[in-house]
């Protein structure tokens, strides 16, 4: 099974999601931005270094807010969320098209990929 780590990035009241680009894997799905945790990465090493290729912005990781597994066509993946804090808000996305602010309260009107789901259920519940 493949770990793939979901920045959880909360600020003022907003919580940061993507739009995958068309032509990539969920094209057209919003989702917490960051992906497949190498072997020897702790999340946390995938975390910072996902967000620096994906969105070319610096972070700093916190600790594992939530876990979810979940069986795609394709094979199986842990969704490993992770506490997020950004440096810059000055994104340059290569594989979303897309990246926004999203209300707490809004995030399940987005049309997110399947495995984001429970994870946002939970952040829409807390906030």
């Amino acid at each position: 099974m493949k770990t793939v780590v979901a920045a959880i990035a909360v600020r003022d009241g907003k919580v940061l999601l993507a739009r995958r680009r068309p032509g990539e894997s969920n094209a057209g799905l919003w989702e917490f931005p960051g992906g497949t945790v190498k072997d020897g990465e702790t999340p946390q090493q995938a975390l910072i270094r996902e967000l620096r290729e994906e969105l070319g912005v610096r972070a700093k990781a916190g600790p594992v807010v939530a876990r979810n597994e979940y069986r795609y066509p394709e094979g199986s993946i842990m969704l490993v969320a992770v506490q997020a804090e950004l440096e810059s808000s000055d994104f340059s996305p290569t594989d979303h098209d897309l990246v926004e602010w999203v209300p707490l309260g809004k995030l399940l009107e987005y049309d997110l990929s399947p495995a984001d789901i429970p994870i946002a259920r939970e952040l829409a519940r807390v906030r």
